[in-house]
């Protein structure tokens, strides 16, 4: 009884190992005798021990994360930038026959990529056209990995770090923008109350006794308070005047 159990688990185990289950989002590579001779799809697939193997390959969208690289931009200013790289694999056959690690090279071909399209623009193309700059990247890296069966989906740069001196200047210079827009708008905010106060005192002067009832409105307005106190300026030639009529009368 106990070699006809152990008989059984041999031929379970033999018959096992032919059969060989490929999930939904994977391919299989298979070798016979060192060959390749086919993709194995998902689901159940039968492989001869010892003659056949196989090498799994996921086929969903994966991301790498391309670390810090410190890159000199064409202006000659030091940044570190990194990036995040979405890539798939679109043929399995090469993604395993062309390269050796295909994910490893992706994430190594991404860093030097990544630092030679930097240095081909200068920091203010960095900063304001992060998007065209990715852009090329993933250009760049699909183009090369192409025969490697990798088919790059996006780049995107996460993070732009620049040196503390670089920082400190272009705070100076946004504080000084900043202060030459403000004059500016000062200065045209003048301009059109000089106009306005004109075009009131043209108008006050073609209207007959409107320069008065201006005067009346204005005195009307300040006695609405009483805590405010009035001051007028009388020339002394009008003081003059009223003490030789008062003399006279």
């Amino acid at each position: 009884m106990f070699y006809e159990f152990i008989l059984l688990v041999f031929v379970f185990s033999f018959f096992s190992s032919f059969i060989k289950i490929v999930k939904q989002y994977e391919l299989g590579v298979k070798f016979t005798l060192g060959r390749f001779s086919g993709i194995m799809q998902p689901g159940l697939n039968i492989l001869i021990p010892v003659i056949q193997s196989w090498r799994r390959v996921d086929m969903r969208v994966k991301a790498v994360d391309v670390p810090d690289q410190e890159a000199i931009t064409k202006d000659n200013v030091s940044v570190n930038v990194n990036a995040v790289l979405y890539y798939k694999v679109a043929d399995a056959e090469n993604a395993i026959i062309k390269v050796e690690h295909y994910g490893y090279a992706v994430s190594q071909l991404a860093q030097t990529t990544m630092r030679d399209v930097v240095g081909e623009v200068t920091l203010d193309e960095l900063l304001s056209k992060r998007d065209e700059v990715s852009n090329r990247i993933q250009e760049k890296v699909d183009k090369a990995t192409d025969p490697w069966g990798i088919k790059v989906e996006s780049v995107d740069l996460k993070h732009i770090e620049l040196p503390e001196e670089m920082k400190r200047t272009m705070a100076k210079q946004a504080e000084a923008e900043r202060e030459r827009r403000a004059v500016i708008i000062k200065a045209e905010g003048e301009v059109i109350a000089s106009q306005n106060l004109a075009k009131a005192a043209s108008t006050l002067s073609k209207t007959q006794g409107a320069l008065h009832l201006r005067t009346l409105h204005s005195l009307n307005d300040l006695s609405s308070d009483q805590s405010n106190t009035v001051v007028f300026a009388v020339p002394l030639e009008v003081l003059r005047a009223f003490e030789r009529i008062s003399k006279k009368g």
